[in-house]
């Protein structure tokens, strides 16, 4: 079995593709809440304009975008197609009986979590980055910020963006450890710093993701 084959056909690297990409993207994670939170500088977006026009026009960071929407690609199909796969073998009266006695419900429910993030997903990049990529509408005037602030005012929007949080939270708590855990990186004198960073990690990210449409919506951010 060639290395490719062994990727994309077996379960085992199925599982290490979820893995590794999915490292890559909570990396990057970290990097988009630190620049989205610039925004609590409170100084009108100038500081969080200045960052994301250098996110939006540094060549190899956009290069880096096309790696991360096909790490992202290759996380949500691989996902589903073992989620899928999951469910179709677990038989019956164990998901009936026994699922919750042997696992969080969370761990459980990966597949519909990532839906979840998945479209919220669409939602996100149809307000940010599609404006910014294709529709141009970023100017001086018109600049990131303002084009937050005017996504926020919208309480629908705001419902969005904290229940997709909500989701990618929970997603989280299971996929950190998860990731780590199918690289065999699994000792009983790590393990447990593992786990302990991903809980706060899954709660942390996500809160700041969530406050920030919330803290623009109640106007406390301008």
């Amino acid at each position: 079995m060639n290395l490719f084959s062994f990727l994309f056909s077996s379960s085992l690297g199925r599982k290490l593709i979820m893995s590794l990409t999915g490292i890559f993207l909570i990396t990057f994670l970290v990097v988009h809440c630190g620049i989205n939170a610039l925004i609590y500088m409170n100084d009108g977006g100038e500081t969080f304009n200045l960052a994301a026009e250098f996110m939006g026009h540094t060549w190899y960071i956009r290069a880096m975008e096309i790696g991360l929407f096909v790490g992202l690609i290759l996380h949500v199909v691989q996902g589903l197609y073992l989620a899928s796969t999951n469910a179709n073998r677990r038989p019956q009266n164990y998901a009936v009986n026994s699922a919750s006695a042997n696992s969080t419900w969370y761990s459980r429910s990966m597949g519909l979590l990532g839906t979840i993030i998945l479209l919220f997903l669409v939602v996100h990049l149809r307000h940010f980055w599609v404006e910014a990529r294709f529709l141009h509408s970023i100017n001086d005037k018109n600049t990131m910020f303002t084009v937050m602030v005017a996504v926020f005012q919208n309480p629908m929007a705001v419902v969005i963006y904290v229940l997709g949080c909500l989701s990618l939270s929970y997603h989280l708590l299971h996929g950190f450890q998860s990731a780590f855990q199918t690289l065999g990186i699994n000792h009983k004198s790590y393990t447990p710093i593992i786990q302990t960073v991903g809980t706060w990690f899954s709660i942390i990210i996500p809160f700041l993701f969530a406050s920030m449409p919330v803290t623009i919506f109640l106007g406390l951010i301008k």
